[in-house]
């Protein structure tokens, strides 16, 4: 990623990916620095962590691949938190997010929520302490704009999808241009590259939409981590805003 006259590859960046493990074996990812565990709830409620993160479906694995075409540099995090289904209860989520902070992560991609309130609760307390700790969390949108937690909690980074988008550029909708009343499900949102994580390479994926959108974004994050080492989570999110491009009255969910 170029910033300020510069090319950064997410040198010294550590990006987790809560979602369904990584293949460390795909050769899209050669050269990749990939650690990781799984997260998995125990008769009592409690999460669990165990040392595989093997990939059974693709979908953390393509979200992987978008991180590394941005910033092939950055370490990768697999916190593993689902399996075949795409599926996970929000008691994982926040141990995906609080083990990937406490780690050092300083990126931390979730690619699904939950639209109970009340999980909301415990998935701000996660998010905020993340936040704290130096991690910035990146949370996908629901694909038709429906109020998702935690991409609506203000501790987090939202991202939608589009086609229409660039891979090395993304779009913000600052509420005070769109606000709330005119863009409901966009105001104070990010918008990304959705499509197919390898387009260049003709690679084909079921998988698109706002969880690789995120993982697109979260890419340029690390990139822009590595460039202002000392700058605070909030003060990253600004950062990005302002290197982000105006979106046109036409771009919306794909």
């Amino acid at each position: 990623m170029r910033f300020l006259g510069k090319e950064y590859d997410g040198t010294g960046a550590v990006v987790a990916i809560v979602d369904s493990g990584v293949n460390a074996n795909d050769p899209r990812l050669a050269g990749a620095r990939i650690e990781g565990w799984s997260l998995a709830l125990s008769a009592s409620g409690h999460a669990s962590i165990g040392p595989d993160f093997t990939d059974q479906i693709g979908h953390g694995t393509d979200l992987a691949v978008a991180v590394h075409r941005i910033a092939p540099s950055a370490t990768i995090l697999a916190v593993k938190i689902m399996g075949e289904r795409l599926r996970a209860p929000s008691e994982l989520m926040g141990a995906g997010i609080e083990t990937a902070s406490l780690r050092g992560a300083h990126v931390i991609t979730l690619s699904i929520g939950t639209p109970n309130m009340n999980k909301a609760l415990r998935l701000r307390e996660c998010c905020g302490q993340a936040m704290d700790r130096g991690s910035l969390v990146l949370a996908a949108t629901h694909p038709n704009g429906d109020r998702i937690y935690p991409a609506e909690l203000p501790e987090t980074l939202a991202v939608a999808s589009h086609r229409e988008c660039p891979t090395d550029k993304f779009f913000y909708f600052d509420p005070k241009r769109f606000p709330r009343k005119v863009w409901p499900s966009l105001a104070d949102k990010f918008l990304a590259y959705g499509g197919a994580p390898d387009p260049e390479a003709g690679g084909k994926t079921p998988f698109r939409g706002t969880g690789i959108a995120t993982a697109w974004l979260a890419g340029h994050v690390a990139c822009l981590r590595q460039a202002l080492p000392d700058l605070t989570a909030p003060e990253l999110i600004d950062r990005l805003k302002t290197r982000a491009l105006l979106p046109m009255p036409e771009l919306g969910y794909s």
